[in-house]
């Protein structure tokens, strides 16, 4: 038995809880992979009205193949350090994710 990564966080409902550290203004859009204990998140768009939180979540939705809408940011929306809830992923998420987390 596998254990999740060190970016996943147990959650209450039924989700994956990620911590996310966010880069935005970067040139180029992508997962890069753990920093920490979070799952580092790059994308292009700026940091300012809300525009980089909404390319946090297409990101990993592409990456991971699940619906934007299953999606969710829980904690961090002016911050780089968020949380974000996952749906429909919780029995594979250390297959989706382990192709972005190089050790």
């Amino acid at each position: 038995m596998t254990h999740p990564p060190a970016c996943v966080v147990p959650s209450k409902n039924d989700a994956v809880r990620i911590r996310i550290k966010a880069v935005a203004g970067a040139k180029h859009e992508a997962i890069a992979g753990l920093l920490g204990d979070q799952l580092k998140i790059k994308v292009s768009a700026p940091p300012e009205g809300g525009s980089a939180n909404d390319a946090i979540r297409s990101v990993p939705a592409r990456s991971l193949g699940v619906p934007i809408r299953d999606l969710r940011l829980v904690s961090g929306s002016s911050s780089r350090d968020k949380v974000m809830d996952v749906r429909g992923i919780r029995r594979d998420i250390e297959i989706r994710l382990q192709g972005f987390l190089v050790g």
